[in-house]
């Protein structure tokens, strides 16, 4: 008879559960964030009706960025749109513009409502504003690190300014977003070990 301890079998499906987690986010490339934007969101505080919805996706070994942006009921004309990191805290405050300037390239300027969707090389330093390169060590792979510590800590926004409000019309915090088909997965092997560790349980009652 297996004499082996329900306790012992339990630590062991966690270990496993936890190990393959881990493995699953060392092989993940890309990451996905997401943000609702609105006027009482910004940094100051406003009654716009505009709303937004922003999705970026950053792959941090090609280190690349695919940003996509819906926006509409703009009080104002847009004017620029930006990531902003870091701030000093997550989810509240406000600080400098840490992607391209001016704008992000190509974004749809002069207009209340329209939707965006463009992919940046973060290897290329024109895609970062330059002073967020010079105030993170100087070169762009520095930059990149600090970017991508700001996403993750929920210290980045992405806002777009307007003539009405030229320091921003609306603006949402990123977050990251769960991988659902790792999620998933997790779930599904979790429960079959969970399974097996009754059935063990029974036989060693």
């Amino acid at each position: 008879m297996n004499t082996q301890k329900p306790t012992t079998l339990a630590s062991r499906l966690l270990l496993f559960v936890t190990l393959l987690f881990s493995s699953t986010m060392v092989q993940a490339t890309m990451i996905h964030f997401h943000a609702d934007m609105s006027g009482p969101a910004e940094a100051v505080a406003n009654n716009s009706t505009g709303m937004g919805i922003a999705d970026v996706y950053l792959d941090d070994v090609a280190k690349t960025m695919e940003v996509k942006v819906t926006f509409w009921d703009l009080v104002g004309v847009t004017t620029a749109s930006h990531i902003h990191a870091a701030t000093a805290l997550p989810n509240v405050g406000a600080a400098g513009v840490a992607t391209e300037t001016p704008t992000f390239g190509g974004f749809p300027l002069g207009v209340t409502a329209g939707s965006y969707d463009h992919f940046f090389d973060l290897t290329l330093s024109a895609s970062f504003n330059s002073a967020f390169i010079t105030a993170n060590g100087g070169t762009v792979a520095s930059a990149f690190t600090a970017f991508e510590n700001a996403l993750l800590a929920e210290e980045a926004y992405l806002n777009i300014h307007t003539r009405t409000f030229g320091g921003g019309e609306i603006r949402g915090f990123l977050h990251a977003v769960p991988d659902s088909a790792s999620t998933a997965l997790l779930l599904s092997l979790g429960l079959s070990g969970l399974a097996v560790l009754s059935r063990r349980q029974r036989l060693c009652a």
